[in-house]
């Protein structure tokens, strides 16, 4: 068995590994200069579209646009 001395850093602080790679990447980003800062933060955001649906039948979709707030 690994002893808890051979667990990532991240696991000791409480973190899981997805909170500890965009913690990570949030800081790459924000040492970006221009214009590569600003194309890496258009990169990060979401499109997706919601659809609620009535008897079987999909709504119009509404479509958004939001990005990744970590």
């Amino acid at each position: 068995m690994a002893s808890n001395a051979a667990a990532p850093f991240w696991r000791a602080a409480g973190m899981t590994y997805i909170t500890y790679s965009n913690l990570c990447a949030n800081l790459v980003r924000q040492c970006l200069k221009e214009p590569y800062r600003s194309q890496a933060l258009n990169r990060e955001k979401v499109h997706f579209s919601v659809s609620r649906w009535t008897d079987g039948k999909p709504e119009k979709p509404i479509l958004r646009s939001d990005t990744l707030d970590g």
